[in-house]
């Protein structure tokens, strides 16, 4: 039977677009919306995903406010309705597209309630496509992205305290993804898993251009993915060529406190992009980034109405010991070419890094 996307033309092959053309249970499709206030004492991601071979779609919105961090997560089964981006309270709505997407939680019995919508400063651009094998050379994420900086307005409540994101002047970044990536119940019991990471993913947004960097080393240093561009208002995009980054970390553990990269101009002008973490938005702790997130992860099956609050306090030492094991999205001030700018500096170190000095699992910084 058809589907209500089925009336567009926009198939990319000879079947409905309730399928995708490959049969990989780990397809998805899905968003994270980032939200900061400029001191970054606010801060807030939310994500929607289907999961069209496992029958789940799924929802969370995360808040940090100072050290205390509020997620609601809600998941039911997926329909056959892919333009109605709606799960439990939670929707998000393209109001244009690639120009403004609103997202709204209504939950005020959860004391959660959230209406906030993104204004693409600058326009959507493309980021090189994913794709990473394990050791035995398994394919575990294929994935192709688009990521767009913006700003930010609208109100979020949490337990009757109201946050005025357009009065305090929040940015955000917004992307989505789609492809093949591990969904739901984790890997099968006594198969071995990735041995480590080294990334970087950082949407910042400035008065006049918007930064998008990413960047994956593996253990030797080897830069699999390179990508440094300044995105302009007319779309404009400028290559800054091979990106020099020197991440400092708190002693003892693997947080950055800073972190500097030396760009280069089409022409041979040196630049430095200085970037200044202001707190952090751990993936693994509340928003289901993870194998078993508080015993929740995306794509798992929670049955057709499932709704659920979980707080941490980041000071908590149990939760600290998580964080540290978690990708993180920190809220980010940064310095660039004359100008002041703010985003997100997701980063994650785990395992042998040589270049930061990391020799195994346990190594920290000095």
């Amino acid at each position: 039977m058809p589907v209500p996307l089925d009336e567009y033309p926009i198939h990319q092959g000879p079947q409905s677009m309730q399928w995708f053309l490959t049969s990989d249970r780990n397809v998805y499709d899905r968003c994270i919306m980032h939200a900061l206030s400029p001191d970054g004492d606010h801060q807030l991601a939310t994500g929607l995903g289907v999961y069209p071979h496992v029958g789940v779609i799924d929802c969370y919105v995360a808040t940090r406010r100072g050290r205390t961090l509020t997620s609601l997560r809600t998941s039911g089964e997926l329909g056959e309705d892919r333009m109605r981006q709606e799960v439990g309270p939670m929707r998000i709505e393209v109001v244009e597209g690639l120009r403004e997407v609103r997202f709204v939680c209504d939950a005020p019995d959860q004391g959660v309630e959230v209406d906030l919508t993104w204004h693409g400063a600058f326009p959507a651009i493309d980021e090189p496509r994913h794709i990473r094998r394990n050791a035995s050379g398994e394919v575990i994420l294929d994935a192709f992205r688009f990521v767009q900086t913006a700003h930010v307005t609208g109100t979020v409540t949490i337990d009757g305290e109201v946050i005025d994101a357009t009065a305090e002047g929040w940015s955000g970044a917004r992307d989505r993804s789609w492809g093949i990536r591990p969904v739901g119940q984790g890997a099968p019991a006594g198969k071995p898993v990735e041995p480590g990471m080294w990334w970087c993913w950082i949407p910042l947004r400035f008065d006049d251009f918007a930064l998008m960097l990413v960047l994956e080393e593996d253990a030797d240093g080897y830069r699999t993915i390179n990508e440094a561009v300044r995105v302009r208002p007319d779309g404009r995009i400028e290559q800054l060529g091979w990106a020099e980054p020197v991440i400092e970390y708190r002693s003892g553990t693997r947080y950055p406190v800073r972190a500097r990269i030396g760009l280069k101009e089409r022409g041979g002008r040196q630049l430095e992009l200085d970037i200044e973490p202001l707190g952090p938005m751990p993936l693994s702790v509340g928003l289901g980034y993870g194998p078993d997130d508080d015993g929740w992860n995306h794509g798992r099956w929670m049955g057709p109405e499932w709704l659920q609050r979980v707080d941490h306090d980041l000071d908590d030492p149990a939760v600290a010991q998580r964080v540290a094991w978690t990708m993180i999205d920190h809220a980010a001030r940064a310095t660039f070419d004359g100008q002041v700018g703010y985003g997100i500096f997701e980063h994650f170190s785990l395992g042998r890094h040589d270049p930061s000095g990391f020799a195994d699992l346990t190594s920290m910084a000095p």
